[in-house]
Parts: structure tokens; sequence; C-alpha cells
């Protein structure tokens, strides 16, 4: 078995290697191989940083020994400060490390096709899923990211039926990927005249943007439908038929799109979300293959299935992933999500670092 630096040489020679066939005179030809490569140049400068930044202060921590063993008065003291200095740093340099050398996500840098819906509890859940949308909207631009509407579906009393959006940023899959499952709302709704709490949910789904490159779609595949969009309670919207509905035959994956007047820009718009859901679909059957698929994001929508519960009573949110309750409902509906972000990447992390010891 290679050693730690033996491993961290042969990356560094695949980085050179990497930097060489990026510079070669006939890359640009072929944007799949050089998307590829660029990923990995990334992915193996990180490493490569962090071993330099890691090398470097144990060098220091070493100087730093040599010195205080050879110095005396305020001038040892000094180096005893650096050797300090160096023994805090370090365990986090390791740390970094050992998180850059787990196996990475294939999803990391793309960006998100996020689509949310009204489950359990009518309208209430309808309701429900308009505030998560608007939770996500202002995440997104806490966090710099661009979010486009593909979809948005009114439902009759001013909640969404269904919303999809495209989140563009270079970190929006590592940090929305746990979003993914049946968020569970319990307040009083608007319309219940004693007062009393119900319960409802609505689901997330969080899918990778598939660029054409990623996924091949024959045409003879495609069943395309075309009808007339309308709006909430069978309001009609459209007087033309521009609504397109696109069925993959060979998976029986459906995509139906109205948002926009254009059949044109419907059927581009449909075909972003198929392209990504056939993606998700090849990468789920090839993770059970290799026995790790998970439990579907999703489940049945069911509330017993809740990854996540917002009470508005005690202004309270609940991750039931990783226990985690916080009593800031409000600043989490607008768009302060990084605390549980931040709790579950570290608990994936964790997770990671315990079969990779296990192994």
């Amino acid at each position: 078995m290679r050693s730690l630096d033996e491993t961290l040489k042969v990356l560094q020679d695949e980085l050179h290697t990497v930097e060489a066939a990026l510079a070669a005179p006939d890359i640009a030809s072929d944007l799949t191989r050089l998307r590829d490569l660029s990923r990995r140049h990334k992915e193996l400068a990180e490493i490569n940083v962090a071993w330099q930044q890691l090398k470097a202060a144990q060098e220091d921590l070493n100087t730093a020994k040599d010195m205080f063993n050879d110095s005396s008065g305020e001038e040892r003291e000094q180096w005893r400060e650096e050797m300090n200095n160096a023994e805090a740093l370090i365990p986090d340099l390791e740390m970094n490390l050992e998180t850059l050398l787990l196996p990475r996500d294939p999803n990391v840098g793309r960006n998100v096709i996020l689509e949310i819906r009204g489950a359990e509890g009518g309208e209430e859940a309808n309701l429900f899923a308009s505030d998560l949308a608007e939770m996500y909207r202002r995440y997104a631009a806490l966090r710099g990211w661009k979010l486009e509407v593909i979809e948005e579906r009114d439902s009759e009393q001013g909640g969404l039926d269904e919303a999809t959006y495209l989140i563009k940023g270079e970190d929006a899959w590592s940090r929305l990927e746990h979003e993914a499952g049946v968020h569970r709302v319990q307040r009083v709704p608007t319309t219940e005249a004693k007062g009393r709490v119900h319960t409802s949910s609505a689901t997330v789904s969080v899918l990778p943007e598939a660029e054409e490159v990623d996924v091949a779609i024959d045409t003879n595949d495609l069943k395309i439908d075309v009808y007339r969009s309308s709006g909430p309670g069978g309001q009609s919207v459209n007087t033309t038929d521009s609504a397109v509905r696109i069925t993959h035959l060979p998976t029986g994956i459906v995509v139906s799109m109205q948002d926009e007047k254009s059949q044109i820009q419907n059927r581009a718009k449909a075909l972003i979300v198929l392209r990504s859901r056939l993606l998700k679909a090849a990468q789920d059957a090839q993770a059970n293959e290799l026995g790790d698929l998970k439990r579907s994001q999703l489940g049945s929508g069911g509330r017993s299935e809740k990854i996540r519960t917002y009470n508005f009573k005690e202004n309270r949110v609940t991750d039931h992933r990783i226990n985690l309750t916080t009593y800031t409902l409000d600043a989490v509906l607008n768009g302060d999500l990084d605390p549980y972000v931040d709790a579950l990447l570290a608990d994936k992390r964790a997770r990671q670092l315990a079969e990779s010891d296990g192994r």
C-alpha cells in the first residue's frame, strides 16, 4: 500500500500530465475532453496546494523546534510561540488535505435544477411550497448565485403547485444537494377558523444540470405533445398550443413545461430538465451497481419521511437527519440556511472519513 507522500507524488505527476494535455493545441476541438481535464486540473491543483501548505507548516515546526533548543531567554520564547502556532495549524491542514483526498462527488461544480412541489395538506402545502421557493430565492441571492425560473405554476389561492429553477453557481450543488426530500410545516393555516395547528408538507428535488455532452438524447426516443397551457383552476393563460409535454420513451420520464408563451422556449426548458433527470437516473443506476444507492430523495412525499420541520408557533426549525434544532425560523425563511448547510456538509465529511478509515 502506498504511503500518503507516495500517493500525493503520484497525484502531483498526474497534475503535470493534465497541464500538458490542456496546453495541447488541439484540445479546444474536443469540448468533452477539455471539460473533463479542466475539472480534474482543479481537483488536483487544490490537493497540491494543500499538500504544499502542510509540508511548509511541518518544516516551520521542525525549524522552530531546532531554534528553540538552540536559543535562550527572550529569543527562546519567540521560538516557543512559533512552535505553538505551527502545532495549532497542522491539524487543520491535515484535515483539509484528507478531505480533498476523499472520492469526489461527480456533480461538484455543476449548476442545479431545483424542483419544489406541494405534497400532503392540500392548498396549505402549496402555500408552504411558495414559502420554500422564496427561501431558496433569498439563499441564492445571499450566496451570489444566479437563479433562473424554468417554471412556476401557481395554485388557486396564491401558492405554488410546482416550481422549477435553474441555479447557477460554482458551489450550488455542494450546498443544495442535502435540501432534497420532504419538508414539513406545522402552523395555523389562514383558513383555519379555530386556530388549530395543521401539518403539511412539500417536496424538494435537487438535480445536477446536465450538459449536452453528458447525456445524448435521440430524438426518435421522444414523444412530444403540445397543448394549450392553463392557469390555476383551469383558467386559460394562453390561446395557442404553446405548452409542451416530452416523454422519454425508453425510461418513461415525462417533463411538462408551460411557463413561456413560446412553444420553442417551453421545449428548450423541458429538454434541460429531462437531460438532468436522465443524468441523475444514470448516476443512481451506477451507484446501485456499486451497492451504494440510497433511498430515493423524495420517498412518497408523506409527512413521516420528513427531513426538516418548520414549526411557526415555536419559531423552530429541526433537521431530523443531524438532530439540529434552532429557534430561528424567521431567519431561515429569509434565506439564512448556512447553519444547516454547513452542519450537513460537516456530517457528510465525517461519514466519508469514517468509511475511509474503515476500509
